[in-house]
């Protein structure tokens, strides 16, 4: 008899989604899902749940690795993170962020940073963030052959520098200045925009001159897709929650009931029960028990 088809064998239900694809929903308005995720679990929960697009986020950092903010992850960690990610998804997009430090200071750092994520981790597209002068390193990415995702607006890898994890675009010059990043990066080449934390009208204003898809993270609902990061939707830790986080499960919860559980259990020797171990044969356990008394009795005699 043939053994079963193994789950990398069986036939694909959805197609690959591509850059092409992400332009195809854009025109036809139907509404990208994107999920930040940083695990191999992760990966083939967001896969299962047929989403369009996976980042692997440097808030790993706070999220993952117990680092206070995302400033202090590093290329390989990230690496590591998205080898383990890109091993779940058949199907999304997989976006890697190119951590702080590790692409501002020129083009050739930039590009070869970009090259390891699609070498070594297999990500089918990079994302930085900022305007201005991080433009031309998305120009520079593009150029040399890798797929760019953009984020203006609240950037947590430059937070201090805007004045904390606060809303960008609530004067005037500041969302005109929000407009003009993404502008310059939409003209680099990128294939997408991440939108953080923009009040929803300026997000309307802008909208209106962006010819690629906008994925908003607290920038309403006029964008072309939404992001959460999947610790923050499924309530998987406790912690600062940012206002524009919808919470669809209290899987942190549940992780400290069900370890409670078990730790009361095995404190009451409830656990395991007989259901839970293995057994041997009778004749087999006679066996042993003779062989251990016939140890124990040359023992005796050498002793």
């Amino acid at each position: 008899m043939s053994s079963p088809p193994r789950r990398d064998d069986a036939p694909a239900t959805r197609k690959p989604i591509t850059l092409m694809k992400l332009a195809e929903k854009r025109a036809l308005g139907e509404p990208i899902v994107m999920v930040t995720a940083y695990d191999h679990p992760s990966a083939l929960a967001v896969e299962a749940a047929e989403v369009d697009m996976v980042l692997v986020g440097d808030s790993a950092a706070n999220n993952v690795l117990g680092y206070p903010d995302t400033v202090p992850i590093t290329v390989e960690e990230l690496l590591m993170l998205s080898a383990a990610v890109r091993r779940g998804l058949k199907t999304p997009l997989l976006v890697g962020d190119l951590p702080f430090g590790s692409y501002e200071a020129s083009d050739a750092q930039a590009i070869s940073t970009a090259h390891r994520f699609v070498k070594e981790a297999g990500c089918d597209a990079v994302k930085l963030e900022g305007g201005g002068a991080m433009a031309d390193r998305a120009r520079a990415i593009v150029r040399a052959g890798v797929p760019v995702m953009g984020h203006v607006g609240l950037t947590p890898q430059t937070a201090t520098a805007l004045g904390g994890y606060r809303a960008q675009g609530r004067t005037a010059a500041r969302a005109k200045a929000v407009l003009e990043d993404a502008l310059a990066l939409q003209d680099a080449g990128c294939f997408a925009i991440v939108f953080e934390a923009i009040p929803n009208e300026v997000t309307d204003v802008i909208m209106e001159f962006m010819e690629i898809p906008v994925i908003g993270i607290g920038a309403g609902p006029s964008t072309d897709g939404q992001v959460l990061v999947l610790h923050d939707l499924l309530a998987i830790h406790q912690g600062f929650k940012p206002k524009f986080v919808k919470e669809y499960a209290a899987v942190g919860q549940e992780m400290v009931r069900g370890v409670r559980a078990y730790a009361e259990e095995v404190r009451n020797r409830a656990f395991p029960g007989p259901q839970h171990s293995y057994g041997i044969a009778p004749e087999e356990l006679e066996r042993l028990r003779s062989s251990v008394r016939a140890v124990d009795r040359s023992v005796g005699l050498t002793s």
